[in-house]
């Protein structure tokens, strides 16, 4: 089996004594904080910009959001299986090199087509290759620190929407132009995604003679697995048949398509929001960095707290922040509230970026974690993906984001009441021996 065949570290590890797995965690912040430009906050900085030198309407920007969000549905599912076989690696630094020369397209488009094409297959790229393979790698490094592993994911993811909108993006379109921020972001992609996904990311402790956590591996020698088919590890595994089978699959996936269908659509649309109220352009990189700084400094007490506490608690909490930021961004039309809807959503998002990933994994064990996810992802993928579209279709009929804001609050009412009843679920004695 693949996981007796040992492999030597990568050469370029300096710290010999340290678990493997934090190089992987460390990896794993560096590409997501660069594969951000794919996503809605930095996306919220471009709309304005581009629409005031091609002439769009909101709803053609929204378009480009929703088909690669739609497409990163649809290959996380064919892309899950592989990733639980073959391991992230190849799959992350084949989407950084996609997303490289897709915001060179980017620089030069002139038609709306250019646009949907070129940013979809970018954020096709980022959510099956580069986020879809981090979350798996990590699941299959620790089942103990998960939380507090996967918060390092989500501040680097987090901390680049903070941060590229403010330090990259916004300066270099009010310097030069939106054209020029793409180009600058295609160097940054290429340099923060490809090589350093290539040398430091690998599939599982398994494959170096170790276990998750950093455990001995003569702490598990000859432990037999249990009735309820437990891995060697301690962890409960279910197979992608035995997970359908189970109403927590159901029920978290229709919490995490209902979840996103709001929140990437806020994260796309608040911007624009406040700017149409009132508030000065020149604070949407400030704006943005609000947001996402609090995910990103909230993302480790979210993890330690999903460690610590039960990960559906933990999920549920971050339901009802995210629920409360969509009644107070209603009211944002100056700078004090927007700061205010900027911290409470922040928070929000910090912890539903942790409980995604811990959830299904903790519910569900690593082996076959890529195929789940996958699964689920496409199950969500054509609601999410219309978020955004409604928010800019409603916009442009009625001149306000406040119908879409009242949608949101019901949406997250409803991923609220899914997180409560998703119990997790048992592995029936029936199953047999664990899977290989």
């Amino acid at each position: 089996m693949r996981e007796q065949q040992h492999q030597p570290l990568p050469r370029l590890w300096p710290f010999k004594n340290v678990f493997y797995g934090w190089a992987v965690v460390g990896t794993s912040a560096l590409v997501s904080f660069a594969q951000v430009p794919m996503y809605g906050p930095v996306l919220s900085v471009f709309v304005n910009p581009i629409e005031q030198e091609l002439g769009w309407a909101r709803w053609e920007t929204s378009v480009a959001f929703a088909l690669g969000s739609l497409g990163g549905s649809v290959f996380s599912s064919i892309i899950g299986g592989q990733l639980d076989r073959y391991g992230a690696r190849t799959a992350v630094v084949v989407a950084g090199m996609i997303v490289t020369g897709v915001l060179l397209g980017l620089a030069v488009m002139t038609e709306p087509w250019h646009f949907w094409g070129l940013f979809g297959l970018g954020r096709t790229s980022a959510l099956a290759g580069v986020n879809l393979g981090v979350t798996v790698a990590l699941g299959n490094w620790f089942i103990r620190k998960r939380g507090r592993a996967v918060s390092f994911m989500s501040i680097g993811l987090r901390a680049g929407q903070a941060m590229v909108p403010l330090v990259i993006a916004t300066p270099i379109i009010l310097a030069y132009s939106w054209r020029h921020a793409y180009v600058a972001l295609a160097v940054m992609t290429f340099l923060l995604i490809a090589l350093p996904g290539w040398l430091f990311i690998r599939r599982r402790p398994e494959d170096f003679g170790l276990l998750p956590d950093g455990a001995r591996p003569d702490e598990a020698a000859g432990r037999p697995a249990d009735v309820r088919g437990q891995d060697a590890d301690g962890e409960v595994s279910f197979t992608l048949a035995e997970a359908k089978r189970t109403a927590s699959f159901w029920l978290l996936t229709i919490a995490t398509m209902t979840v996103f269908f709001a929140q990437t659509a806020v994260n796309v649309h608040a911007v624009p929001s406040v700017e149409d109220r009132g508030v000065s352009p020149a604070f949407s990189g400030a704006f943005v960095f609000i947001i996402m700084g609090t995910a990103a400094l909230s993302s480790y007490a979210w993890g330690a707290f999903m460690d610590k506490v039960h990960v559906r608690w933990g999920t549920a909490l971050a339901t009802v922040l995210s629920a409360v930021a969509m009644i107070i961004l209603l009211f944002a039309d100056n700078i004090p509230v927007a700061i205010v809807f900027g911290v409470v959503f922040g928070l929000g998002t910090g912890g539903w970026t942790i409980a995604q990933t811990v959830i299904f994994a903790n519910y569900y064990g690593r082996r076959h974690l890529g195929a789940i996810r996958g699964l689920s992802q496409l199950l969500a993928g054509p609601v999410s993906a219309t978020g955004a579209v409604l928010a800019g279709a409603i916009k442009d009929l009625t001149e306000s984001y406040e119908l879409a804001f009242l949608i949101f609050f019901v949406a997250l009412v409803i991923v609220l009441m899914a997180v409560l009843l998703a119990k997790p679920p048992r592995k029936p004695a029936s199953a047999g021996s664990p899977p290989s």
